[in-house]
């Protein structure tokens, strides 16, 4: 069964492998290092397989804590996608962040009709990417 938990605290390393492996992860962070990004994220949301002591999905947020949030990382294990999961991260996430002004995010086009329905709408954005930076190391 899955269980939802809105903090980091008590989670090993071991207990978040297989993340990154989509692209664009060529050079993906380690447990060790998903570990920390986890502890430093304003908010965070697992869902974690209790039977198999493991973390399955994730989502993190930043935020000033005052108008706005940003959603930079939402991840579910390809062996888990398609049971809602991910939906329910993002619902989680969202609720706690309800107060704010603006909760914004990036993604792909083709990931654009999840966030829809989730009550985002598309906009526009800039971004800037240092490949060699994207182990986190």
């Amino acid at each position: 069964m899955i269980q939802y938990r809105e903090s980091a605290d008590g989670v090993r390393p071991e207990q978040l492998r297989g993340f990154f492996v989509d692209p664009p992860w060529p050079n993906p962070p380690s447990p060790e290092t998903h570990l920390r990004l986890l502890r430093g994220s304003d908010h965070v949301v697992l869902a974690v397989d209790d039977a198999e002591d493991r973390v399955v999905g994730f989502v993190t947020a930043v935020s000033d804590g005052v108008l706005s949030a940003y959603v930079p990382l939402l991840e579910v294990l390809p062996d888990y996608r398609g049971r809602g999961i991910a939906t329910e991260l993002m619902r989680r996430l969202l609720a706690r962040l309800e107060g704010l002004y603006m909760v914004d995010l990036v993604c792909d086009p083709e990931l654009e009709p999840f966030y829809t329905r989730l009550g985002l709408r598309p906009a526009r954005a800039m971004v800037r990417r240092n490949v060699a930076r994207q182990s986190g190391a």
